[in-house]
């Protein structure tokens, strides 16, 4: 309704930006309807679905996607439920017309006669120009296991936080967030303060028994496990937990 009335009141162009997965929490806005709006008031729509892109590789949770297919731009990060290295991040557009926003030509880097000779132009493998392209990384992990392998990793890991948020929930030392819409699950000590919660990440971190992020979320501070290794087992959680509490005592 906000989005609406903002839509309305302000003369366009507009753009609006949706998140599918945000960082903190892995929540994802309302898609559907986003796009409904931006197609009555002829807003570009772009979503964001660096981290819950990766759900369009399983069969059954790609449903949560709904709406994605109405974007005019967007960006996925394939570090994170695509098992890429930190770079390789895509751009998706619609309209192939788009990319011409960024291109760039400069002659030392692909002059006409050099191209029609064969040579490699530089400015069109890469938005990095000579800096590593990641994307034969990417293809060879798609040859190697497919769409339907990935689709296995990203229903492990969702089950297994779905699990582990389960497991916090009925923990009476723990109090969870929400249960999780990805794979990040949000939770902290019952009795402990911020300033505790902050000081356990940092104690965890420094002893090298786990690295967990944080998230400020409703005023409050949460400790943050984002499950993106397929091979965590339920036992390595309650191993978690377990260093969580002797940390929250100390």
């Amino acid at each position: 309704a906000a989005l609406d009335a903002a839509l309305t009141q302000h003369p366009g162009p507009h753009l609006v930006a949706a998140t599918a997965g945000t960082t903190d929490a892995g929540l994802i806005d309302p898609l559907p309807e986003i796009a409904a709006l931006c197609q009555h008031h002829r807003a570009r729509l772009h979503i964001d679905a660096a981290y819950g892109g990766g759900l369009l590789f399983s069969t059954t949770r790609r449903t949560q996607l709904q709406g994605l297919e109405h974007a005019h731009t967007t960006t996925l990060d394939l570090h994170k439920l695509g098992w890429q290295p930190v770079a390789a991040g895509l751009l998706v557009v619609r309209d192939p017309h788009d990319t011409t926003l960024i291109a760039h030509r400069a002659d030392y880097l692909n002059a006409d006669d050099d191209t029609e000779a064969g040579l490699p132009d530089l400015l069109s493998r890469s938005l990095r120009t000579t800096r590593r392209p990641d994307i034969l990384k990417t293809a060879v992990t798609l040859r190697a296991i497919g769409r339907t392998g990935l689709g296995t990793l990203v229903d492990t890991v969702c089950t297994l936080a779905t699990d582990f948020a389960h497991h916090i929930d009925q923990h009476p030392d723990y109090e969870l967030y929400a249960h999780p819409t990805i794979s990040t699950v949000l939770f902290r000590p019952t009795t402990a303060d911020d300033h505790h919660i902050a000081h356990i990440r940092r104690q965890l971190l420094a002893q090298g028994r786990a690295v967990l992020g944080r998230a400020r979320i409703d005023g409050r501070l949460w400790l943050k496990a984002t499950l993106l290794n397929p091979y965590t087992t339920p036992g390595d959680l309650a191993e978690l937990l377990k260093h969580i509490e002797a940390t929250t005592h100390e």
